[in-house]
């Protein structure tokens, strides 16, 4: 057997195995029912569960799709083999090992939400503009990984900084296994650079902190009650850059969980009842937050499958003086090309940490 012939093998076994784990024939057949599901002309009477059925459509869709990939590039090395085309046998071969990779991973996510939506917020650290242009390098970083991976992004709340960059920003990803993925990006990301802020240019340390939570509604989350007397709510004018645009009603929502002091805030919606909604799913998750770190820490069983996101807990250095590095400090990855990654190239560490988070051999 030769070299080739032994990895299709593998690749073809990978394969088989991958498409019974996650139930292919079952995937294929639910899309079309929630495609016939769709075309009901009441579908759409209630907005919330249509939003939700159309999104679990997109999401097995997406899986489908992958594994369908797969199996058009194993045909086209194959094809590329007996016709003896070297340059393409190399490019779908390395090609069909990165989608075997990924579908590999997306198996293996089976936390209790690692399927679901991720909010993601981050906070600029301490460092004046240097560290609000920090936040919002870091925040450019994860869009452009999201465009790679073709998610979907919505701000929720942000605010600028004075000068430049911003204080804080949460938004909301939408794509199959988003949390699974990008939890393990929650703690402190340290920067080193010149200063593109004072005329000596002096190198400068700046952090962020990102936060990483699962979209929980309601119906996902039945233990945690909000009641009225427990929420206080405040009222806002959205912040806007002013001009035609500019905000003529309080739409923009803030509201503080008196019993455990959680405050959130929702102001990009333009009715004041979406962010209301938006708060409160927004809060139901930091309140599931706070009782994973309850429960792990009277475990002391904070191995890597969960870490908060803490100022003490820095994850990842990014120095781009004097040289370029970017490097994890907990698996030890580790990359020269810092400005590939800061264009959203995270593929790496994110699967990295998800290997030593599952305990995975590489």
């Amino acid at each position: 057997m030769s070299d080739l012939d032994s990895k299709l093998k593998d690749i073809c076994k990978d394969l088989a195995g991958i498409k019974k784990s996650v139930g292919f024939g079952e995937k294929k057949k639910k899309i079309k029912e929630l495609e016939v599901r769709s075309a009901n002309p009441d579908f759409w009477k209630d907005k919330e569960i249509a939003k939700d059925a159309m999104r679990q459509m997109g999401d097995l869709k997406n899986q489908v799709e992958m594994i369908e990939k797969a199996e058009d590039l194993l045909q086209e090395i194959r094809a590329a083999d007996e016709l003896g085309l070297k340059g393409e046998l190399v490019k779908n071969k390395k090609e069909i090992l990165k989608v075997i990779n990924r579908l590999k991973l997306s198996t293996y996510l089976s936390g209790e939400h690692d399927r679901k939506a991720a909010i993601v917020t981050i906070h600029a650290g301490q460092g004046g503009v240097e560290a609000m242009d920090w936040a919002s390098m870091l925040y450019r970083m994860y869009l452009r990984y999201c465009e790679r991976r073709n998610w979907k992004t919505e701000i929720i709340s942000e605010s600028e900084g004075e000068e430049a960059g911003m204080k804080s920003v949460t938004f909301e990803v939408v794509g199959d296994c988003a949390y699974g993925y990008l939890k393990g990006e929650a703690g402190t990301h340290r920067l080193v650079r010149q200063s593109p802020f004072n005329a000596d240019r002096k190198r400068e340390t700046s952090f962020a902190l990102v936060e990483v939570l699962p979209e929980l509604k309601e119906v996902d989350m039945p233990d945690i009650n909000l009641n009225d007397d427990d929420l206080e709510w405040q009222f806002f004018r959205a912040s806007t850059q002013g001009g035609q645009n500019v905000q003529k009603v309080s739409t923009a929502v803030r509201v503080k969980h008196k019993p455990s002091g959680l405050t959130v805030t929702s102001q990009t919606q333009r009715k004041q009842i979406q962010n209301r909604k938006i708060a409160l799913d927004l809060l139901r998750s930091k309140l599931w937050l706070r009782e994973q770190v309850k429960t792990e820490e009277e475990k002391k069983k904070l191995k890597g499958e969960y870490r908060p996101a803490s100022w003490g807990n820095q994850i990842r250095s990014y120095v781009l003086h004097p040289y370029k590095m970017v490097k994890d400090l907990r698996t030890e990855v580790e990359t020269s090309d810092a400005d590939s990654v800061l264009d959203g190239d995270l593929d790496d560490f994110v699967q990295a940490e998800l290997k030593l988070s599952l305990k995975i051999l590489a």
